[in-house]
This record gives structure tokens, sequence and C-alpha cells, in this order.
């Protein structure tokens, strides 16, 4: 067995855990970088040989402080998450096997190094004695960070222990030992969408596949939004892929807090209603008059002057360090959507100058168009939606104002149930192993089963023989946040 990836535990105690992995220029591991000042915000690096050592027996001199925090870490127990997600099974079971009910670093078994980053590494870890429940520890040496990363460490630590949603990632543990910041999160096997991106044909994928990603990204971002959290590093490489093939949110390390404010707006819709009875010669059609309550919850106060994040998806406005908002993420949701359709960045230039030259220019997105993109269904929504989303101007952006609610109101997004996309089942893709679930739906293509055809054909049957007159009652759009009345 090769020396570099070799993992050694310690068989006769059980306060060290130790482990050794050096990373050399043939081992295969991406590093994205966040730091402006570097060449390139996207370029595969390799990280010297490194050699890290936790040792719980050798903290007893340490301060009092230190020594508190490793007997009683900090476990984060999400109300939401809790009864579906099998690993919190695993850390109960060695929560209770430990000798004074707490979880330690003792208690990991790291298999090896999957990623590295601009803070720290991940590595796959299980614990002892059980095998059945695969998490991610992300180890951070504060020793070689500066002040500003120690605040970006802070800010994540902080924001991963608040997050209770099924596209962002739990925080099981949060342990501070020695010098190293260990943060104890969900595993994905399936990597990032940057690299499932690579694996496709021209590097696109499907436009089913795309709605279905944009559209659990977007729910994710709304949920951040909601909390008052500014995201600022949207991009596949931050989008992990779960077993189950849905998607989970990663690296917030360059978030930024703010207020918000939640409200309710109210609004009308007119729908026209067919009126048809069985009759070849009547076909009458009536409006019908909705009164809609949305729930809106958007950071629009949020200001900020620091320019993070990666070059090619910067918003125009924090290019140019006059401050920006909230409206970085949606302009970074376009640019998304934009590179998963087409394999690339819509402003990407020769070099990274020229990218920041062209997302500042006046120069709205263009779009390479052949015939089969003209003839084919969904395109046309996917580009206006694309177009409203690159506005420079981020009061005219959509989504800056009312954020993740308008957008689901778009024509690109039609036919998604909002609240049951959980069981949607994930795009069938070159390179991805998913985990299927029986309670999985059709993918979001607008695309029935022959099962789900025949069961819409029977209740449309049964609403013309019971249709309710006039416009009184309350129904919930699964389309929208909001209810309809």
């Amino acid at each position: 067995m090769d020396q570099q990836n070799t993992i050694y535990y310690p068989p006769d105690s059980d306060l060290d855990l130790s482990f050794t992995s050096c990373a050399s220029s043939s081992t295969t591991t991406t590093i994205t970088t966040n730091d402006p000042t570097t060449l390139s915000a996207r370029t595969s690096l390799a990280r010297s040989s490194l050699t890290l050592s936790f040792n719980e027996s050798r903290l007893s001199s340490t301060s009092t402080s230190a020594a508190s925090s490793i007997t009683i870490p900090n476990i984060h127990l999400r109300p939401h998450r809790r009864h579906d997600n099998p690993n919190w099974t695993a850390i109960k079971a060695a929560m209770t096997l430990s000798s004074d009910g707490a979880l330690h670093l003792r208690h990991l078994k790291l298999l090896r190094l999957v990623g590295s980053g601009n803070l720290g590494r991940v590595f796959l870890c299980r614990l002892r004695d059980y095998d059945h429940a695969n998490f991610a520890l992300k180890v951070i040496d504060r020793d070689y960070l500066t002040s500003k990363k120690l605040s970006h460490v802070q800010t994540e630590a902080q924001i991963l222990s608040s997050l209770d949603h099924p596209f962002l990632p739990t925080l099981y543990a949060h342990l501070e030992v020695s010098h190293y910041t260990c943060l104890l999160i969900d595993y994905c096997p399936n990597g990032d969408l940057h690299s499932l991106l690579h694996k496709q044909p021209s590097n696109q994928l499907p436009l089913q596949a795309v709605r279905f990603y944009a559209a659990e990204v977007l729910l994710a971002l709304e949920y951040l939004h909601a909390q008052g959290i500014v995201y600022r590093d949207l991009k596949p490489e931050n989008i992990l892929i779960r077993e189950d093939g849905h998607i989970m949110l990663t690296d917030f390390d360059l978030c930024f807090d703010t207020d918000v404010s939640p409200k309710l707006e109210n609004r009308t819709n007119i729908k026209v209603v067919s009126s048809r009875k069985y009759s070849c010669f009547s076909d009458r059609r009536r409006q019908r008059v909705e009164r809609i309550t949305e729930f809106i919850a958007e950071p629009t106060d949020a200001f900020s002057r620091s320019c993070v994040g990666t070059h090619e998806y910067l918003a125009p406005e924090l290019i140019s360090g006059n401050g920006h908002g909230n409206g970085v993420d949606w302009w970074a949701f376009g640019v998304l959507i934009y590179e998963l359709l087409y394999g690339k960045t819509p402003f990407k230039g020769r070099t990274k100058e020229c990218t920041l030259q062209n997302i500042t220019s006046r120069r709205g997105v263009s779009f390479n168009l052949t015939e089969e993109d003209k003839d084919k269904s969904g395109m046309a929504e996917a580009r206006d939606l694309i177009q409203k989303l690159l506005v420079k101007d981020p009061r005219k952006r959509l989504g800056c104002s009312r954020g993740a609610t308008d957008i689901k109101r778009h024509p690109f997004f039609n036919g998604v149930q909002w609240p049951l996309i959980r069981t949607y089942r994930p795009p069938d893709l070159r390179g991805l192993a998913i985990k299927r679930s029986k309670s999985c739906k059709a993918a979001v293509s607008g695309v029935m089963s022959p099962r789900r055809r025949r069961r819409r054909c029977l209740w449309k049957k049964i609403s013309n023989l019971m249709r309710i007159k006039g416009s009184s009652n309350c129904n919930f759009n699964c389309n929208h946040n909001y209810y309809a009345c």
C-alpha cells in the first residue's frame, strides 16, 4: 500500500487519534479558493505535504478553557433533520458508549482525504465500531490562517450551527482541539456539481436536470436569505450531491449576516376557468379572482463592501466596490443556470481581467443559439429567466426586492410542486450513482408516468362532476409559497 495514503491508528489507546495525510503533485485533489487575490479561483492546485496529529492526552497542559471545549463538545440537534437522518443514530450511540456522554475526536476513524480548500482539509470519516454512517470532517489549522481567515472560520461555524434545511449541511459536532477547529458535517459521495458537469457531453446538462438542480438551489438560497444570510459564494463547486441525488450547498465562510424583516403581502390574481359542460355546443369560460397572501423574507437592507467570491460569478456591484447586498446571490444564480445549460459562464474572457471587464461593461448576456435550442421546449423560458437575473442594475434584478417568491413564479419553474420537491426523482446523468428511494416521484421534467396520468384524468372527471361555483373557497397553490383564497 502506498505510504502516502496510509492512515495510522494507535491500537492500544483510546485517547490518541493520529493520522497522516500527504498530498503530492500526483494527488487528484481539487482545491477551490475563494480569495480574489489569487490567480484563478477555479484552478486545481496541489498543497505541500502536511502531517496532522490529534492527541487529546497531550492537551492536559493547556488552558482550562481549551480543555473544557474538548471534554464537552458542541452537539447540534436539528428538529427537522433528526428523524429521517440515520447519522444521528450513530452519533447518539457513540455518545451513549462514551464515558462522559460526549463526542470526542478519539471516537472518529478517518478513512481518506476527500478535498482541500482555502481554509482547511476535509476527510471522510466514520465513528469507531459503527460503519453504517459516513461523515465529513473539516479540519482547520488556525495557526496557518490570517486574522481575516480566522473570522471566516468563525462565521462558517456560527452559520452551520444555525442551519436546519434538507439542502444545507447538518453540523453534528463542533470540536476545538489545540489549534485545530473540527466541524463534523454530512458526507456527499457523489462529489460536486462542477465535477459532474464536466462528465457530461459538451459539459452541459439537459434542461430537465438544470431545472431540478436550480429549483433545489433556489430553495436553499431562500432559506438562507430568510435567516438574514447573504451567501456570496454560489458556484457549481460548492453544490455537493448527496447519496440520494439531491443537492447540498456548502462552504459558508464568505457569508455575512444582516437583519431581515419577514412580511406578508396581499395581491389579487385573475384566472380564466373553463365552464365546459357535457354538451357539444356549450363552452363557457369565466374569470375567477384569487386573493393571495405571500410570505416574503428577503434581506433587502443587506450591505457590505467586501470583494469576495469567484471572479466568474461576481456581480457588477461587487466588483465596483461601492457596496452590495442580497442581489449578488441572485446574479450568481443566473450565472449558475447559464453554466449548467451552456457549459461555460456568460462573461468568461481570455483572462481574469477580461472576465471582470465583461461583467462590468454595458454589454448584456448573449446566447449562442442553435436551431436545436430555438425549437427545444423550455429553452426560451430559461433564457428569459437568465436575462432577468443578470440585469446589471441590482434595483431592477429579479429577486432583489421580493426574493425567491418572484423567481418561483417564473414560467421556467412551471410545474414544480415546491412542497414536494424532496420527493422528486433526481435526473439520471453520466457519472452519477444514486441510491433510489421508493417514495421518489418523477423528475421535474413535465412528463408524467402513465399511472399518474390516469390518476389525474380520474380527478379531472370528478372535478367536472363536482364543480364548485364561485370564488369564496380557499386553496393551497403548490407552485408557490402562498395561500390562495
